[in-house]
């Protein structure tokens, strides 16, 4: 019995990592996404929004200076502290040691995953239309904590909070970002 076991045991192995390693083509498209043809490449639809990105090391924000983060918010820039994203980082402006006063968002990728991340920064049922810089679309709001003003072209986004109560002063700053972007 044993010998029978260790002349079949490497055959099985064998047979069941190639098992595991074959490709099956699907029967039918996968509900999440759709497919176009048997070898065609299977594309899921965006679940929603990114998370919101989270400041990971000091630096300067590529797209806006600290000094018109200053003049637009009215206080003072003491640090500057950037996310891991690229090809443009998020931007978090301090006013203190642990405040953060402004924060600047630029999403792109995907038109809906653009219009997901202004939708849930300023849901249109909860906030003011917003349609600058010409050509972009979202929302404005104030909240308890400050004011927010999103807006999304294409598959671009901006999102600019505040801890002041004024969306006037995220606007502009989302106007600026728009330009010295390009987008």
């Amino acid at each position: 019995m044993n010998r029978v076991l260790l002349t079949a045991l490497p055959s099985l192995l064998v047979l069941g990592a190639l098992t595991a390693c074959a490709t099956a083509e699907p029967t039918s498209a996968p509900a999440t996404g759709t497919t176009t043809s048997a070898a065609a490449k299977t594309t899921t639809t965006p679940a929603g929004p990114p998370p919101a990105p989270e400041p990971s090391t000091d630096g300067q924000c590529p797209y806006l200076a600290s000094s018109v983060v200053q003049e637009a918010n009215g206080q003072l820039v003491r640090k500057v502290r950037l996310s891991a994203d690229q090809p443009d980082p998020a931007c978090f402006f301090y006013a203190g040691a642990s405040d953060v006063q402004l924060s600047v968002w630029v999403f792109r990728g995907a038109p809906e995953t653009a219009k997901a991340v202004v939708d849930r920064a300023a849901p249109v049922a909860d906030s003011n239309p917003a349609t600058v810089p010409a050509g972009w679309n979202g929302g404005s709001l104030t909240t308890p904590t400050g004011a927010v003003y999103a807006v999304a072209k294409g598959g671009n986004a901006v999102v600019v909070t505040s801890n002041q109560q004024q969306t006037i002063k995220t606007r502009r700053i989302a106007e600026t970002v728009v330009g010295n972007l390009g987008l």
